[in-house]
């Protein structure tokens, strides 16, 4: 302030001063406030010039390294279809590691803890001050027996349960490795099937586009309403407005853009000039919103209702023909008679009977995603009260509605398989799976935790090992690259690594799936006989101890 006073003072020594000019001290408090005002806007401006030049660097880093990121993704293409192929000889192996692996990790927290619990009863250890930091606390809780002996007590239960259920499991286990060794077959065999999911996401991104599209052009259905802003913060003269009595306006009125601007002005007295009239400086005509008629919130509503309806049903057109595909081959006795166009005969085939059991197998699922999305809103609008009832009601509502939408895309998934299998319509089909699961229900649980293990270990190791290449590669003197920041493409590889896995492997989910209900639907409806053979590979029928009385060669 010394300094603008010294400014003002010589500049303004010796000369007359106008009336307005008079007030220093509001001089300087406004020239204070706006240079705060104004040192915020710089600083805001850099940073926004901060992000504009991390943005465009990441750019140039993307644009430099495609060819990179595109070969990665290639790569990663190629090897998840090996890791398909040579399933049938390493699924075992992981498999049993893993669960050796698991065994071994709680046996040493068991050792660990036991040991800790000895060495702290032999030689306690007193805390003279409890520290309030973090560390402390913890340091207080590890120096304590008690904690120990409550972590022997409770691995040691993991452990003993553990146990006595890979002992009940064990055969079922050893199932589920067979089943997965088939659906590496399957797919090896139907190679098509892999690049199958690319059209469903291809309908996936033409539907997104097309519902936004829809939702657009309905929000811009009506007119639009201006309301007056700022009215009473104008000057001391303040903004009048003069003309038709259409355009009077007070603030807080809505308001029409042309009549507002052109009889709305402000005058303005100074001493260096003569009274002005101008524009209002800071009352508007804002806008506010689209008056749409009220026939457009249903549309907006059919419109959310058929995306989602649209979604369920690629995804479960997807099911349909990947099951259809993959049952097939599983009742094609002799392998090498399965068609070679596969995919596409079961693509007609569900286009042409089962268009009807996906439209209302889908149609199930959006209501109940709809309802769950009803419960949203309502939780959203009801925040602000802070119900603790309510809450607790609307979080159970919105349990129930997520486990029911969990447990129908289930029995969805399961009754597209029958229907694929027997061409019965969804509510037979879906009885007849439901009723098969119910009877081998521990079957059901060991090869559903078995696959999902082991299809999410390979999607974080084919990811994991992806992104390590591209760093070590980008970072290496052949590159030739530049980066600004070498990790993007890295992170880009990364993800786009675990997307392509998670295709790859959603399709050998599927075969799996598929594979299991053929194969229970196998032993059931079969025994073996001439008549009667099984379907399952050599390997199933071992494992369960069952056997064809005529050699599957012998047969025409």
């Amino acid at each position: 302030q010394f300094l603008l006073i010294f400014i003002i003072f010589f500049i303004v020594y010796g000369r007359c001063i106008p009336f307005d000019f008079q007030n220093v001290n509001q001089i300087l408090e406004t020239i204070a406030l706006e240079l705060q005002n104004l040192i915020q806007a710089v600083d805001h401006i850099k940073i926004l010039a901060t992000i504009n030049g991390i943005g465009q660097m990441v750019v140039e880093d993307i644009i430099d390294s495609w060819i990179t990121i595109l070969v990665s993704l290639g790569i990663t293409m190629i090897i998840s279809l090996l890791f398909i192929m040579v399933m049938r000889w390493i699924a075992a192996p992981v498999i049993w590691c893993t669960i050796l692996g698991v065994i071994g990790i709680l046996g040493f927290v068991i050792y660990y803890s036991l040991s800790m619990y000895i060495h702290l009863n032999n030689n306690p250890v007193y805390n003279s001050a409890a520290g309030s930091n973090i560390n402390a606390i913890v340091k207080s809780y590890l120096d304590n027996k008690n904690t120990w002996l409550c972590i022997l007590i409770a691995v040691s239960i993991i452990l003993l349960i553990t146990l006595l259920l890979i002992l009940v499991l064990r055969k079922r286990i050893v199932i589920a490795i067979a089943l997965v060794k088939e659906g590496s077959k399957a797919v090896s065999s139907t190679t098509s099937t892999i690049f199958f999911p690319i059209f469903p996401w291809i309908l996936y991104l033409l539907v997104i586009a097309f519902s936004i599209t829809v939702g657009l052009y309905l929000a811009s259905v009506g007119d639009p309403l201006y309301r007056v802003v700022g009215l009473n913060n104008s000057t001391v003269e303040g903004c009048q407005c003069t003309g038709p009595p259409e355009s009077i306006y007070e603030n807080g009125d809505y308001c029409n853009p042309e009549l507002f601007y052109q009889y709305c002005r402000e005058p303005i007295t100074s001493s260096f000039s003569k009274q002005a009239i101008t524009s209002c400086r800071t009352a508007s005509c804002h806008f506010q919103r689209i008056d749409s008629p009220k026939l457009v919130g249903y549309f907006h509503g059919i419109n959310i209702i058929g995306f989602f309806w649209l979604l369920f049903f690629i995804s479960a057109f997807n099911e349909m023909v990947l099951a259809s595909a993959f049952s097939t081959w599983y009742w094609t006795f002799h392998k090498t008679d399965v068609p070679f166009f596969n995919i596409t005969i079961s693509m007609g085939r569900t286009i042409r009977y089962h268009l009807g059991t996906l439209a209302f197998g889908s149609l199930i699922i959006t209501i109940c995603r709809i309802i769950r999305c009803i419960l949203e809103y309502i939780d959203h609008k009801l925040k602000k009260f802070d119900n603790e009832v309510t809450r607790a009601v609307l979080c159970c509502c919105k349990c129930f509605f997520w486990c029911l939408e969990k447990f129908l895309k289930f029995l969805n998934r399961n009754a597209y398989i029958m229907c694929a299998i027997h061409g019965k319509n969804f509510c037979s089909s879906a009885q007849d799976a439901f009723n098969l699961l119910m009877r081998n229900f521990l079957r059901v649980i060991t090869l559903d935790k078995v696959t999902d293990f082991l299809f999410f270990m390979a999607k974080v190791l084919i990811s994991t090992g992806m992104a390590v290449a591209s760093h070590f590669f980008l970072k290496s003197p052949h590159s030739n690259l530049d980066l600004n920041y070498s990790f993007i493409p890295v992170v880009i590889v990364a993800i786009g690594s675990y997307l392509i896995g998670s295709i790859f492997f959603s399709v050998y989910s599927m075969a799996v799936d598929t594979l299991f209900l053929c194969f229970l639907e196998d032993t059931e409806r079969n025994d073996g006989t001439p008549e009667k053979p099984y379907f399952m590979s050599k390997e199933l029928m071992k494992i369960l101890g069952k056997k064809n009385e005529v050699p599957r060669h012998r047969y025409n």
